[in-house]
């Protein structure tokens, strides 16, 4: 093997691990964050919060769920002037609502922001550079080792694999 081919293959190689332990720690947070964000649906590691609000006065239904920004909101009752949903009450001549939700704890929340993060947000940057260095990672995988050594043949076989297992999940 020539020096210039060993050069490229062990330049790539620095860049892959130092930009690796740069972004561990970031990492990290998309990981916990993904697995916590998989099961948003439910209360799994959420805290229950206790809410006082003052609302505009007389809403009824879909407005009230809308102001309160509960998903799938419902009235169960009405006794007078005040409305009984799942969560709580509201109280339409007060325009006060008094309910419980759920709420992942500060960090968790922080955590799952990050993840979540769209380009409104002032650390948007950030994202588009984990997003460039993974793609980094992906490409640069295959200048680490010499295109004719086994093991970058079975890596091949291994990336396709990975990309078919990604498309067929996408399209389910």
């Amino acid at each position: 093997m020539s020096s210039r081919k060993q050069h490229f293959s062990e330049t790539f190689r620095i860049f892959h691990r130092y930009l690796g332990f740069f972004l561990a720690g970031i990492m990290a947070v998309y990981a916990i964050s993904g697995i916590v964000l998989t099961f948003r649906n439910t209360d799994m590691m959420k805290v229950e919060e206790q809410v006082t609000v003052e609302l505009e006065k007389g809403l009824e239904g879909e407005a009230l769920g809308r102001e309160l920004r509960i998903r799938n909101f419902k009235v169960d009752r009405q006794e007078g002037a005040t409305l009984y949903f799942e969560q709580g009450s509201y109280n339409s001549e007060t325009g006060v609502a008094d309910y419980t939700k759920m709420k992942y704890p500060w960090l968790l929340d922080k955590m799952n922001k990050l993840h979540l993060m769209h380009s409104g947000n002032p650390l948007f940057w950030l994202a588009i550079f984990f997003a460039i260095s993974l793609l980094f990672f992906s490409f640069s995988a295959f200048f680490m080792f010499r295109f004719s050594a086994p093991v970058y043949k079975k890596g091949l076989y291994f990336a396709a694999a990975g990309f078919t297992l990604a498309v067929v999940l996408v399209l389910v």
